[in-house]
């Protein structure tokens, strides 16, 4: 379909530092309309699917649970609820393999299905929210689990609660969806186009912004004409703009999109909301209608199932927790065995070691790569410092001096390399000729940065205890000796003040012990 010119923005663009061209590969999934899977036998629903602290069991096994019910709870600001996915029975809370970089397990609600994928009573929806306390907006948005659904799955509620302290003048909808091989903002924008709208109102509602920023990459112009359509038909039209992007890899980047929308650099260890700027995912935007719109929180989300090991490749809706072999299965299997099963796209994504692994809010897609798609680089070689890393690297990086620093666990000085920085966008790995898989020794060192700060921090409490639990045994000591001289005290005020009884009081205490030493004598004399 053709891109009206109607829906074409004359807004400036501006360009951000290195990127890459790659083949996309959407087309083997995006012609196909977003289908609903059936619905699994066993749901393995982790109970950390969002940045923070991960959702406290409020569900007890062999509890009947129906579709929408709490079972987590949040645990703090920056947590998320855990809502069971379809009715049935939880019978077990155990330890599966989740998607993460790491390949571990951690503790999942496991929920058997009844079939009847029976909902919970809903809250009522919200239609009038533009009359209501924002914080009861935000409140529904935290109560739904809706966290950021682009990969980040950062609480939505918190990132919409800016602080007074911070102005914000744009939001940014992110329809970019720059990952090669995933179609599922494309179709979802394609077809939910008014669902997505409605969300951003929402949204644009909340932050009182002066204006709202959609950027797609030109190479989805069916959604792109898809949301100009929808936009045209609601009074959206004054502070919202549908922006076609070029296409580049990683413009989908939070920072390199709001570089490219508005010209505009977060700076280092910043965050966007420091330039007056507020990003969220299409999809995110959509859970948010929902779950003020229609009182449902967030059990499930749309996955790409691409790649071509992978029969017929498609998009689903599929609830949170179902194993990717469901997913595999509803699009006919495999058509040969693959070389690499990932979560995600093949630039940011990561290998699946089973696939049983189950889907979460922030798993985006399923992607089976043959032989051909993902060949074998063979063993690294040495780094030739050819610099083509440092051209690539979308956020102005270093990575080969951040790559030695690693290598070498040298902490401090990867630091001065502002590390964390990098956004694990694989251009840098991508465009190495001697293939040393740069992004995992970035990985690493995060890692390990982030475990040494974590012992510091709980040294730090350590010290802090002792240094109170000796504060207190002073203070209790203090307290005592305090005690004991306000009683002596009292003695020495209640003492006769006669010259003539202290004597006699103190004659009496000889004579006593004049006796006393009488009677150890005698029995000291007597015989045995």
């Amino acid at each position: 379909m053709a891109v009206a010119q109607a829906s074409i923005t004359d807004r400036r663009l501006w360009t951000f530092h290195g990127g890459i061209h790659i083949p996309d590969e959407k087309a083997l999934s995006n012609a196909a309309a977003i289908e609903s899977i059936a619905l699994p036998r066993r749901l393995l629903v982790p109970l950390q699917q969002h940045i923070g602290a991960p959702a406290r069991l409020i569900a007890t096994v062999g509890e009947q649970v129906l579709k929408a019910q709490m079972i987590a709870e949040p645990t703090g600001l920056v947590s998320s609820p855990i809502h069971a996915p379809s009715s049935g029975t939880l019978v077990a809370v155990e330890n599966h393999p989740v998607p993460h970089p790491s390949g571990l397990t951690a503790p999942c609600a496991v929920i058997e299905t009844d079939g009847s994928d029976s909902w919970a009573e809903l809250p009522p929806p919200l239609t009038d929210y533009p009359q209501l306390d924002p914080e009861r907006i935000r409140e529904r948005i935290r109560w739904a689990g809706v966290v950021g659904m682009g990969g980040a799955s950062f609480p939505t509620s918190v990132k919409l609660s800016p602080g007074t302290e911070r102005q914000i003048h744009t939001l940014i909808i992110n329809g970019a969806e720059c990952e090669p091989y995933i179609s599922c903002d494309d179709r979802l924008m394609r077809e939910r186009a008014g669902h997505v709208l409605e969300g951003v109102r929402i949204m644009h509602h909340l932050l009182e912004v002066k204006q709202v920023l959609i950027g797609i990459e030109d190479n989805k112009p069916e959604a792109i004409e898809a949301m100009r359509l929808a936009l045209t038909e609601t009074d959206m039209r004054a502070y919202t703009e549908i922006v076609p992007i070029p296409t580049l890899y990683p413009s989908g980047g939070e920072k390199q999109l709001i570089r490219i929308l508005t010209g505009k650099e977060v700076p280092t260890k910043g965050i966007p909301a420091q330039v007056g700027i507020v990003c969220q995912n299409v999809g995110t935007a959509a859970a948010v209608a929902d779950a003020v719109l229609e009182g449902r929180p967030l059990v499930s989300r749309v996955v790409t199932v691409t790649g071509r090991a992978i029969a017929n490749p498609r998009n689903l809706q599929v609830p949170i927790g179902t194993p990717a072999e469901d997913l595999i299965a509803h699009c006919g299997g495999y058509r040969e065995t693959p070389a690499r099963l990932i979560c995600g796209g093949p630039m940011m994504g990561f290998t699946l070691r089973t696939a049983a692994t189950p889907v979460t809010k922030a798993a985006n897609c399923i992607l089976a790569l043959t032989a051909e798609e993902s060949p074998d680089p063979g063993p690294a070689l040495a780094c030739i410092r050819c610099g083509r890393c440092a051209q690539a690297c979308p956020a102005s990086l270093l990575p080969q001096q951040m790559y030695w620093y690693a290598r070498a666990k040298d902490l401090d000085r990867i630091q001065d390399y502002n590390l964390f920085d990098c956004i694990e966008c694989g251009c840098c790995a991508q465009v190495c000729p001697s293939h040393i898989p740069l992004v995992q020794y970035y990985r690493f060192a995060k890692t390990e940065i982030w475990s040494r700060e974590q012992e510091k921090r709980k040294s730090e409490q350590a010290r802090a205890r002792h240094a109170a639990k000796q504060a207190r045994l002073e203070r209790q000591e203090q307290e005592r000796q305090a005690k004991l001289r306000k009683q002596k005290e009292a003695m020495a005020a209640k003492a006769p003040a006669d010259p003539d009884k202290v004597g006699q009081q103190k004659a009496a205490i000889e004579a006593a012990k004049q006796r006393v030493a009488a009677k150890r004598a005698a029995a000291t004399d007597e015989p045995s």
